[in-house]
């Protein structure tokens, strides 16, 4: 058991380390906590008392089941690909360019499109720290290289957050779809519930559409996305 310990300790140190400093965010934070956590549990393993033992046992089921939750609800199939629009939501830039997580969701909504070509996209992301371009301009040229014609694609280039970028993505989209639009909602898998979430706070008619995360950030990512969803359930 000790020996499992150290070997998962290190692992998730090692992955932090891996993933770089330049993005860091709350979830690398959490995973660094996480890993020395595990390694000095290994180191006191023995010392530690049986009951102990069983709480933290009891205690790692319910990240692991909220886990699993999220990843099975991010995975399901809940477009129906008549959408009238695709909804974008955006990611970090590394260094102006579109990154492994962002470029997972401009796939997901390329396969989208493939099936369902009359839909237009809205990309969504303002101006980062540091960046050349907003994610949003980032967003469409991707998608333009890719075949999507320039006329098919909204930019929402403002935003800073998941809710701003469904607020502001709303505010265009009731002005190109006066009469109401239905919505494919794209993003990673790890953060559909949370988007969904506040796409229905803010009366969009959204069906989600998780996009694939890469498996090196699996980790971090779901970490940090758990925190952000209890956030969201006390602060709101």
């Amino acid at each position: 058991m000790r020996i499992a310990l150290f070997a998962i300790g290190a692992l998730l140190f090692i992955n932090v380390l891996l993933l770089g400093l330049a993005a860091w965010h709350h979830g690398h934070t959490i995973q660094v906590a996480l890993s020395v956590a595990v390694l000095l549990y290994a180191i006191f393993f023995h010392k530690i008392p049986f009951k102990i033992h069983i709480s933290v046992g009891i205690a790692c089921v319910i990240p692991v089941v909220f886990t699993a939750f999220l990843a099975v609800y991010g995975n399901m199939e809940h477009v129906d690909y008549n959408e009238d629009v695709v909804i974008v939501l955006g990611a970090g830039l590394r260094d102006g360019e579109v990154g492994g997580h962002l470029a997972s969701r401009l796939d997901t909504a390329l396969d989208y499109l493939a099936r369902n070509p009359q839909a237009i996209v809205i990309v969504c992301g303002g101006l980062g720290a540091n960046q050349p371009v907003t994610e949003a301009e980032a967003m469409a040229r991707y998608l333009i290289a890719r075949g999507v014609p320039p006329e098919n694609i909204l930019l929402e280039d403002l935003s800073t957050t998941t809710y701003e970028n469904l607020l502001f993505a709303k505010e265009i989209l009731n002005e190109h779809f006066p009469d109401g639009f239905r919505a494919a909602l794209v993003t990673n898998d790890f953060h559909i519930f949370r988007a969904s979430a506040l796409a229905q706070q803010k009366d969009i008619d959204a069906s989600p559409l998780g996009a694939p995360t890469p498996w090196h950030s699996f980790t971090v990512n779901y970490l940090r996305e758990m925190l952000a969803i209890v956030n969201m359930w006390v602060f709101g």
